[in-house]
């Protein structure tokens, strides 16, 4: 990648920042680098791909998320990329993209010669190549990830919605617990599986679930009207494919 300069890495991550920082709650790391596809203008070199097909552009962005990573800038969790505060301080602090991105890599290279260089076993860690090898191999294990993710959300929320209640039944089976019932087609009173933690069912916590497989998120009275079914011994779960409003969640 060598006719992508620090400066133009930089100028890259930092709108990438820009845009993640907008979205508290992260965002989707192909949904952010789309938007930063868009209020980019690619050089010639960037809008490349390479032989297998993949972008150039992207990653090149991706290489150097690793940085802003173990800077401590930037969380990568199950395929979404949420700035935190020292990367808001850090853009806010940086401007000129070429130090924002200098000061990524020191924070890197500090974080780096923390590293043994072999393991309990003497053999050579992932990336022992320097620098370069490291940052592959964790760029690497991103894109796996996010890929697994998406096959994931992707088979969930193709499921039936009895289905996926009977998967979450499971699920609390697995675990040890006693699934006394789960709710058969049509209206549950609020309540899809109950559970207990013994055969009888005669030792509290008593488990209230309520199982929704949908892309909307569950909002405040949605959880209220849950909550309105649970007695004091009782346990509540909500699952939900489409997540929680972010009110919800802080």
């Amino acid at each position: 990648m060598a006719e992508v300069t620090r400066r133009r890495t930089g100028e890259l991550v930092r709108k990438l920042f820009e845009i993640i920082m907008a979205k508290p709650d992260g965002m989707r790391a192909k949904d952010a680098l789309e938007v930063l596809l868009s209020k980019v203008k690619l050089t010639e070199y960037e809008a490349g791909d390479y032989s297998n097909g993949s972008r150039r552009f992207e990653k090149i962005v991706r290489f150097a998320t690793v940085d802003t990573v173990k800077a401590g800038w930037l969380v990568k969790s199950k395929g979404t990329w949420t700035v935190t505060e020292a990367g808001r301080d850090a853009h806010s602090k940086f401007t000129d993209p070429e130090v924002f991105y200098k000061e990524a890599v020191r924070l890197y290279r500090e974080w780096k010669a923390t590293r043994p260089e072999k393991d309990d076993t003497g053999a050579e860690l992932p990336g022992g190549d320097g620098p370069v090898g490291e940052r592959e191999v964790a760029r690497t294990f991103d894109e796996a990830e996010e890929e697994a993710w998406q096959d994931v959300e992707k088979f969930l929320t193709q499921m039936k919605p009895y289905d996926f209640q009977e998967l979450v039944a499971g699920l609390l089976r697995a675990m040890d617990y006693h699934v006394a019932w789960v709710a058969p087609p049509g209206k549950d009173g609020g309540v899809d599986i109950l559970a207990f933690s013994d055969p009888l069912g005669t030792r509290p916590p008593r488990i209230k679930v309520q199982v929704k497989r949908q892309q909307q998120s569950v909002t405040v009275d949605g959880l209220r009207s849950f909550m309105a079914v649970l007695g004091d011994e009782d346990v509540g779960l909500f699952v939900n494919t489409g997540g929680f409003t972010p009110t919800l969640l802080k």
